[in-house]
């Protein structure tokens, strides 16, 4: 469901009952493979409690009216509505601080570069701007093979690489455009997994 201006602050709160499940914050960016986002979703629900944040971009090609119940998706327009005055709650700040890993998949060509140069025009690499890199950020790319083999991609990969990123790496198959290449996004059961069995609970066992 689409996220609530009026509740977004009251529904990642912090209180002193911790979760019992891992809080996973899932971003999608403008790429065809976001056609796969619901799916990712409902797959981390099995598990963890989740929040999705969606680029204006990948809109297009996401079908909210089925979209998991049970999954708040915030997008760009939610960042600043809900801000009144200061000291309320900022967004892409609040959701930084909730999530245990964040998960962007699928990673586009263009979210790519921007991550790489530290730039921040969105409410997705606003949270990866302000992250905290001691808490783990996954990314799976997705795009064009003549796109994944370009030499900005490693340029970009090599600086994510830096900041502790950790890469899901994309396969080969044939592609939206109808190539066969590099440069598919790995299948939410894969993105999935390895999120999963790279979990570490804290050492309190909270989570």
């Amino acid at each position: 469901m689409m996220a609530n201006i009026e509740i977004a602050s009251e529904n990642i709160k912090h209180d002193n009952i911790q979760p019992v499940k891992p809080r996973i914050l899932l971003a999608v960016s403008g790429s065809v493979a976001a056609i796969k986002f619901e799916i990712l979703c409902r797959s981390f629900l099995e598990w963890a409690e989740v929040r999705a944040v969606a680029t204006k971009s990948s809109l297009h090609f996401l079908d909210k009216a089925s979209f998991p119940r049970d999954v708040i998706l915030y997008t760009d327009d939610d960042e600043w509505s809900s801000w009144k005055k200061i000291g309320d709650g900022v967004l892409h700040i609040e959701l930084r601080k909730w999530a245990d890993i964040m998960v962007i998949a699928p990673l586009s060509a263009n979210t790519l570069a921007k991550i790489a140069g530290g730039l921040c025009d969105n409410l997705l690499t606003c949270i990866v701007r302000a992250w905290d890199y001691s808490k783990p950020i996954f990314v799976a790319p997705a795009m064009n093979t003549f796109m994944w083999n370009n030499p900005f991609t490693k340029r970009h990969l090599d600086a994510i690489n830096e900041l502790g990123v950790n890469l899901i790496p994309p396969v080969t198959k044939r592609l939206a455009c109808g190539d066969y290449g590099n440069g598919a996004m790995a299948e939410p059961s894969v993105i999935y997994s390895t999120v999963r069995l790279s979990y570490k609970p804290p050492l309190n066992g909270s989570s």
